[in-house]
């Protein structure tokens, strides 16, 4: 097996949904796999402390209750969502400020729509008067930018979504 066969095995991989490839071929063996990203919803947990300080006892284990089974339906539909919706999550390496522009008066970097190549300038997170440039990960077209301009950030925290 030549490196350019194992390189359209690792493209093939990244552009799929597959996260497990094993190929053996001329004595070679080979076995790729992908890492899915896991989101944590904290919604259920809001709406049960609101929900306990504007209720009295007995109606607010009914409202909890209701409240649940909104949740559940909310998470299924947002799951089902997410289904439908493909793409690469780049997230913050750093705790910050998200910057689209490298200014106020500047253009932002990217936009939904945009096209990207692997190490083109996605925004700046600011952490301790530093200005981080966070770069693309992968080839790609910015289908969501999920974080605000001049918002806080948390290590982690989902950014963009490139497909």
């Amino acid at each position: 097996m030549d490196y350019k066969s194992i390189q359209e095995l690792i493209k093939t991989m990244s552009d799929s949904n597959l996260t497990l490839l094993e190929v053996e071929s001329e004595g070679v063996k080979i076995k790729l796999e992908k890492k899915c990203e896991q989101v944590l919803i904290e919604k259920l947990p809001q709406l049960v402390s609101a929900q306990a300080v504007e209720a009295p006892a007995p109606v607010q284990k009914q409202e909890v209750k209701a409240s649940k089974e909104q949740f559940i339906n909310e998470e299924a539909a947002l799951e089902t969502n997410n289904e439908k919706v493909e793409g690469i999550l780049i997230t913050s390496p750093i705790v910050g400020t998200f910057y689209l522009s490298p200014s106020p008066e500047a253009e932002q970097y990217v936009k939904v729509g945009s096209k990207v190549k692997k190490g083109d300038t996605l925004c700046i997170i600011e952490a301790m008067k530093l200005m981080n440039e966070i770069e693309a990960e992968v080839d790609g077209e910015v289908v969501e930018i999920l974080v605000n301009n001049e918002q806080m950030v948390e290590y982690g925290q989902p950014l963009f979504r490139i497909r």
